[in-house]
């Protein structure tokens, strides 16, 4: 198994998502989201994980409606996804 980042769901979203990877061994993990501007909007994680998949429930309360890009670094590996709030 490989690091992986799925794309949220659902998605479009108002106001929660759920957002899916994986991690082939134990390790520190960050998982942001920012904004269109580069702007740090969330940290949803940022610890040590076993490996395995995990899901992490999403609220963006607060944040305008827009296209959000999130982004997972995890052994080594950095992935990107896009997600769009609309409220």
């Amino acid at each position: 198994m490989e690091v992986y980042l799925r794309g949220n769901y659902p998605n479009p979203f108002n106001p929660s998502t759920t957002i899916e990877f994986g991690l082939p061994e134990a390790g520190s993990v960050r998982l942001e989201v920012y904004d269109m501007q580069g702007r740090l909007a969330r940290v949803l994680v940022n610890r040590a994980m076993e490996p395995g998949n995990h899901r992490v429930l999403v609220s963006m309360d607060g944040l305008a409606s827009g296209v959000y890009v999130y982004r997972l670094v995890a052994g080594g590996t950095a992935l990107t996804r896009t997600l769009q709030l609309v409220k």
